[in-house]
């Protein structure tokens, strides 16, 4: 597999970079942050964003979508993360697309998939209870009724779920707390009877929400793929997604990266620019060489999903946990390099620090995917 970009993969690129850095820079953030917007994102931007053929990126033709694959899709992500566009596209065109792809019958992805990709409906995984990532750890039940299932439990850390159309819910129907069988997946209309929502101000401004079901009641025809046997495809939708949110990240790390790198050639101390110091020039040489290792990581992990899935959950818990590094080392390198200004409202630093304490967290922490590594090696 090739770990550089084709030209193709280059043009998206490119056009991506000049879309977000002219609709959705850094200030737009604070814009939507500093007015507790509603929606949390800009919906003109995310129609164009659609129009653009990014809300479908990684679906089929046949459904209305892009089809342009997973190293597509990193692209694209990758440049929303370096100016940190709020958006649905994680959300809804990653996680919501993915598991109709993998779980949906012929008539659920007829009628939803070509919705998604057209920007009109957007979907939100509720997957997490507890405030670390536990994706077996599933105390929400949804019992059988004649006709269907009515769900009962609490969700946290839902992502876009306050804004989404439609909540795809992971629910127990059978098994202990943390067993693996026994797991559904059912989509819920976010306003239906029963559903409360709960929106969650993060620090780093990215939408979220608590979510609460109570005697919720959905047809038979709502469930993705069998029940009980959700696993067989979670644990995949999971690991496309840690992919996924690796790629953002490299887009915060680039960028910080950047935006350092710039500084040191401006800032004068000591009647010198800092960059002239070599204690900075050794610790920018060590990110650029973080960022390249993470790089070649990011684009093996990403092209496995759709040439060689096999390999999937070993390169998704080796990306996350490398891309959770790099973003920890760049954010803080950033924030000490511009000194005191670094962690002030006022310099966009800040931003990029915040963003990425929280997307550390978002399907896996590093401890969790080095544990998930080293079982998947036999250790």
């Amino acid at each position: 597999m090739s770990l550089v970009l084709n030209e193709e993969q280059r043009f998206l690129q490119d056009t991506a970079r000049s879309f977000f850095s002219e609709n959705a820079p850094v200030e737009a953030l604070r814009k939507l942050r500093d007015s507790k917007d509603a929606t949390g994102y800009s919906t003109q931007l995310w129609q164009a964003m659609a129009q653009m053929g990014w809300a479908g990126i990684i679906l089929p033709e046949d459904y209305g979508g892009a089809d342009f694959g997973f190293t597509g899709l990193g692209v694209v992500l990758e440049e929303s993360g370096r100016t940190l566009a709020a958006s649905p596209l994680f959300a809804s065109a990653v996680l919501g697309a993915s598991a109709l792809l993998l779980a949906g019958n012929d008539a659920q992805k007829q009628a939803l998939l070509p919705a998604i990709a057209s920007g009109e409906l957007t979907l939100a995984l509720a997957l997490e209870e507890t405030h670390h990532h536990r994706p077996t750890h599933i105390a929400t039940t949804a019992g059988e009724t004649a006709n269907g299932y009515v769900i009962n439990g609490k969700k946290c850390f839902v992502l876009d779920g306050h804004s989404a159309d439609k909540l795809l819910v992971v629910a127990r129907v059978s098994g202990d707390t943390n067993d693996t069988e026994g797991l559904s997946l059912f989509l819920v209309d976010r306003s239906a009877d029963g559903v409360s929502v709960e929106r969650t101000f993060m620090a780093d401004s990215r939408n979220a929400a608590n979510i609460a079901f109570e005697d919720v009641h959905i047809d038979s025809a709502d469930l993705l793929g069998e029940n009980g046997k959700a696993w067989t495809f979670l644990e995949a939708l999971l690991d496309r997604g840690r992919i996924a949110i690796a790629a953002e990240m490299m887009g915060y790390a680039l960028e910080c990266f950047e935006r350092t790198v710039q500084y040191l050639k401006e800032r004068e101390q000591f009647g010198a620019l800092i960059g002239s110091f070599q204690a900075l020039q050794h610790r920018a040489a060590h990110m650029q060489s973080e960022i390249e290792l993470c790089r070649s990581v990011m684009l093996q992990a990403l092209s496995a999903v759709d040439e060689t899935p096999e390999q999937l959950p070993l390169l998704a818990s080796l990306a996350k946990a490398r891309l959770n590094d790099l973003v920890t080392l760049t954010t803080n390198e950033a924030v000490q390099m511009h000194g005191g200004i670094g962690v002030t409202d006022a310099l966009e630093i800040g931003f990029f620090l915040k963003r990425a304490r929280v997307a550390i967290q978002i399907l896996g922490d590093t401890g969790f995917h080095k544990d998930r590594y080293a079982r998947l090696c036999g250790y």
